[in-house]
């Protein structure tokens, strides 16, 4: 021991407890440090979801700007029409309250001579479910004569009917009617599509389930978004109907076929969808 002692540089002492001390801590250290890039990491991850997430819905909504205007502005705009979007029916085939309240618009910036037609744009993909013609009824109720109200039976998304408005319809001018909360990605996607566009607001009280609309409208604005960067085309065209024309070209017996009209064919949901459309 005495001559190990000599081999040894003074002042030195050996310790083996500190030693494992000092292993343990160094462990603890780089454990510390693999947590704190973790949660780095993770920080970075919802980061980057926040901004493809909220990033697209405040900008589409921050473009609106001045884009929405009042019924008095929208009547200088010199639009082709007046594009009315569907906002579902009634059990009873009537329009919802959302949606009267867009009938009502339209046909008020009609009656105000914003525009010299109205384009009901919605969904009459199945038999039971068929928002444009109850959307023109309403409108010939209120004294539009019937060559100035078209109908787009293929407006089954937002997209859909800004995509057949400038597609089928010829529209290159527009003012479209709407809630608020729906009116940003409106906007936004009709830009995207080429068209000069101004949205009028048709609130008139705050609608029962609006939170979950909002929501849901969040992704919405995310979804078109991205998809009006590649701007596919809907799942239905079809042939010109000039909107400069007249709106009864759109009418049942012009836009669906003889079979249909006989009848619903014997098919699947999704071939009924197909038939119904064959001819728009």
């Amino acid at each position: 021991m005495k001559q190990l002692s000599v081999l040894l540089p003074a002042g030195f002492c050996y310790n083996g407890a500190a030693s494992k001390g000092n292993g343990r801590l160094a462990g603890r250290n780089t454990l510390k440090k693999k947590k704190k890039a973790i949660c780095i990491a993770a920080a970075a991850v919802v980061l980057a979801a926040l901004i493809l997430g909220l990033g697209p819905d405040l900008w589409i909504v921050a473009a609106a700007g001045d884009s929405i205007v009042s019924p008095e502005e929208a009547a200088g705009f010199g639009a082709d029409c007046i594009l009315v979007l569907g906002a579902g029916l009634l059990p009873d085939g009537s329009p919802s309250l959302m949606l009267a309240e867009r009938i009502q618009q339209g046909v008020d910036l009609y009656e105000a001579g914003a525009a010299p037609k109205l384009l009901m744009s919605g969904d009459h993909t199945r038999p039971a479910h068929d928002e444009v013609n109850a959307m023109k009824d309403a409108a010939l109720a209120r004294g539009v004569p019937s060559e100035d109200v078209f109908m787009d039976h293929a407006g089954i998304a937002t997209y859909d009917s800004f995509y057949r408005a400038r597609d089928i319809f010829g529209v290159k001018k527009l003012i479209i009617v709407t809630q608020a909360y729906h009116l940003p990605r409106a906007l936004w996607i009709a830009r995207r599509m080429g068209l000069e566009a101004v949205g009028v607001a048709c609130d008139t009280r705050r609608y029962a389930g609006q939170l979950n609309r909002d929501v849901r409208e969040i992704l919405a604005r995310d979804k078109d978004f991205f998809k009006c960067i590649l701007l596919p085309p809907p799942r239905y065209l079809g042939e010109a109907i000039p909107i400069w024309g007249s709106g009864d070209a759109t009418n049942d017996e012009h836009t669906y076929s003889a079979k249909w009209r006989a009848g619903p064919p014997a098919a699947s949901p999704a071939g009924l969808r197909r038939n119904v459309l064959s001819e728009l």
